[in-house]
């Protein structure tokens, strides 16, 4: 595994898993509905209990990249006649930043989103800081780094396109790739449906086009609340077959499969499901085993 770059942090509250995960779930009982977004904002804001902040991407982004480029591609777009440009990506709700700054290295042209103007604050200095890493050096010679840039947005607005520079590009299909890590999970289930719609909405229709959702936590009981709330595999699967609906949910908070149920529109397909090489441990069984998987998807 790489090292973790040597940028600074206000130093944070280090607490078992199971503390920290209780903390978390208290902060939202006093955020919930149209004060979902506040919540998130105010951790932000205190800048010392950030638990999901792992300073690092997780090392199943660059095994997908690295090993599962017949699946997902390069960071080169071939367009129909021929030329070729960067794929523009996106990462919401990317916290620090450190995936934009990989997808970066790797030749995207990246947005990185969050919904608090603290975080963007803390992408740019971490940028700063650690543009000139190992970690984030040019992965491809040829094809050099991308462009990255971090905006303050509502994830379901449109707003932040325009501060992105991509206004001229429209508000659907701009991405050619989305990556989503620690995004859907944050999300209540009821926003789910959302969700869905959204990614749909700003994947492009483009077989070159991927949604690569890195799963988790796949193994973590329905009923326990969140965030991070439980993300197992067929929940992605329902809500990704079928976007903006709404999707039939156990009293226990299980997903309820609908396999024989047509795809709704703007449904995206399953071309790739695997668990990564390795992963963040907070993604590992008590036996060190990865637990999270990684899904691609694209329209169909």
């Amino acid at each position: 595994m790489a090292a973790i770059p040597a940028a600074t942090r206000k130093p944070q509250r280090e607490l078992p898993l199971q503390e920290s995960r209780a903390l978390m779930r208290d902060h939202f009982t006093e955020h919930t509905g149209e004060k979902y977004n506040e919540g998130w904002a105010k951790l932000w804001e205190a800048g010392d209990f950030l638990p999901w902040d792992r300073m690092m991407p997780s090392p199943a982004l660059p095994d997908t990249l690295d090993n599962h480029a017949s699946v997902v591609g390069s960071a080169k777009l071939v367009l129909p006649d021929g030329t070729t440009r960067r794929k523009r990506a996106l990462v919401p709700g990317c916290g620090r930043g450190v995936d934009v700054m990989l997808l970066q290295a790797y030749g995207y042209d990246v947005v990185g989103l969050e919904y608090s103007s603290k975080a963007v604050e803390a992408c740019e200095v971490y940028a700063k800081e650690t543009e000139n890493e190992a970690l984030y050096r040019i992965k491809d010679e040829k094809a050099s780094k991308g462009s990255r840039v971090f905006v303050q947005g509502d994830f379901y607005a449109d707003d932040w396109l325009e501060k992105a520079g991509l206004g001229e590009h429209g508000k659907e299909g701009v991405f050619e790739l989305i990556y989503d890590y620690t995004f859907f999970c944050a999300m209540q289930p009821s926003m789910r449906p959302a969700w869905a719609k959204r990614m749909s909405t700003l994947l492009a229709p483009n077989p070159q086009a991927n949604l690569i959702c890195l799963e988790f936590p796949t193994t973590k009981a329905p009923n326990a609340g969140g965030p991070p709330f439980a993300s197992p595999s067929k929940a992605y699967m329902e809500h990704l077959s079928h976007p903006g609906e709404d999707i039939p949910y156990s009293e226990e908070g299980e997903v309820r499969m609908q396999p024989f149920a047509e795809s709704g529109p703007g449904a995206l397909e399953r071309v790739g499901h695997w668990q990564p090489a390795d992963t963040h441990g907070i993604g590992k069984d008590a036996d060190g085993n990865v637990a999270d998987y990684i899904s691609v998807w694209r329209h169909r």
